[in-house]
C-alpha cells in the first residue's frame, strides 16, 4: 500500500446519513441508550436496557422503491422505537411511515392476548430533505389529539420527523436531540470530533464510527449501499429533467392560449411564462411518482386542469 492510498484510507470516514452506517451504530449498546434517551427526552441513566430487535433490507411493499434499512429497538417498559435513515422524499412518504407504525403496534400483540398488553410505539424518520418547507423547525412530534383543544387521545403511537436540512449553522437549544442531528448531519473528522465533546454518548458514536470506517468488509457494504443510493436519486433526476422538457413543450402551446385568450401582446407573452413554468412543475411532480390530486394541490390548479396538461 502507497502512502498516497495510506493517507486516504485514515482520512476517509462514513456518513451516518447512509442507512447502513446508520444501523451499524445503533449496534452499539451505548450510541443506542444515548440517541433512544435524546428520543424520548430523558436522562440515559434513566434508560436501563435497550434490545435491538431484528428487521431486514428488502423491498418489502410496492411503493418501496428502494429497500429502506430501519432500526427497531425495544426498551425495558416494552415501548418500541423504528428509527430510519432516509436522503430523498417520494410519493405517499407520510402513508408510509403511518403504515409502519400501525403495523408495529399491532404486531405486538399475539392471538388472544388482551389490549392492555400494547406498549407505546414510535416511529422516527430522520430525513435529509425538507418535508415541511413553511415550517423553520427542525424537530418534529406527531401525536394523536383532539383537533378542536389539542388534548392528547392517547400518547401510545407517536412519529417524530428530524429534517436534517434545516439545522441552523448556531444551535443554541441544549437539546439532545438536536445534538445528535447535528452528528448524523457530519461532513468530515473535525465536524464528528466536535460533536463528540458534547456527551459520553456522542463521544461513544464517533469511536463507534471511527471502527465502522476502518473496517474493510463494512467500507465495503457501505460503498455498495452508497452506490445504490446514488443511482436511485440519479434515475429520479433524470425522470424529473425529461419531465421538465415535456412540461416546457406543453407549457408553450398552453401559454400562447393562455396569451390569445388576454388577447393582447404582452398578455401573451405573460400568459406563454406562466403557461412553461405551470406546466414544467406539473410534469416535474409526476416525475416524482405524484398523483394527480397532489400535483393539483401543490400547483393549487383543479385537477381537470392537471389532466388537461398531462393529456
Amino acid at each position: 500500500m502507497n502512502q498516497t492510498t495510506k493517507k486516504t484510507n485514515q482520512d476517509f470516514i462514513m456518513s451516518p446519513k447512509v442507512d447502513v452506517c446508520f444501523a451499524g451504530l445503533m449496534e452499539n449498546p451505548m450510541v443506542r441508550k444515548g440517541f433512544c434517551a435524546a428520543i424520548l427526552r430523558v436522562s440515559p441513566e434513566t434508560v436501563e436496557k435497550t434490545e435491538l430487535l431484528p428487521t431486514h433490507l428488502q423491498r418489502s411493499y410496492a411503493d418501496d422503491k428502494l429497500g429502506i434499512l430501519d432500526v427497531r429497538v425495544r426498551m425495558l417498559d416494552g415501548t418500541q422505537i423504528n428509527m430510519e435513515m432516509q436522503v430523498k422524499g417520494y410519493e405517499f412518504w407520510d402513508e408510509r411511515a403511518l403504515f409502519y407504525l400501525c403495523k408495529m403496534f399491532s404486531d405486538q400483540l399475539k392471538s388472544g392476548e388482551s389490549y392492555e398488553n400494547l406498549k407505546k410505539c414510535i416511529h422516527v424518520s430522520i430525513l435529509d430533505f425538507i418535508r415541511f418547507p413553511k415550517d423553520k423547525e427542525c424537530y418534529h412530534k406527531i401525536g394523536f389529539c383532539k383537533r378542536k383543544t389539542g388534548k392528547v387521545y392517547s400518547d401510545k403511537l407517536e412519529i417524530q420527523i428530524l429534517e436534517l436540512k434545516k439545522l441552523p449553522k448556531e444551535v443554541q437549544t441544549g437539546e439532545e436531540i438536536v445534538n445528535w442531528m447535528r452528528f448524523f448531519n457530519g461532513k468530515n473528522k473535525e465536524e464528528f470530533e466536535q460533536m463528540a465533546k458534547k456527551s459520553e454518548y456522542l463521544g461513544e458514536a464517533y469511536e463507534a464510527l471511527q471502527k465502522l470506517s476502518a473496517d474493510d468488509l463494512k467500507r465495503l457494504e457501505y460503498e455498495a449501499r452508497e452506490k445504490a443510493l446514488k443511482d436511485h436519486n440519479s434515475f429520479l433526476s433524470s425522470a424529473q429533467r425529461i419531465g421538465e422538457k415535456r412540461g416546457e413543450k406543453r407549457g408553450r402551446k398552453i401559454g400562447e392560449k393562455l396569451g390569445r385568450e388576454i388577447g393582447e401582446k404582452h398578455g401573451r407573452k405573460i400568459g406563454e411564462e406562466h403557461g412553461i413554468e405551470l406546466a414544467k412543475q406539473v410534469f416535474r411532480l409526476q416525475a416524482q411518482g405524484k398523483t394527480e390530486q397532489n400535483i393539483a394541490s401543490e400547483c393549487d390548479i383543479p385537477v381537470e386542469k392537471v389532466r388537461k396538461i398531462l393529456a
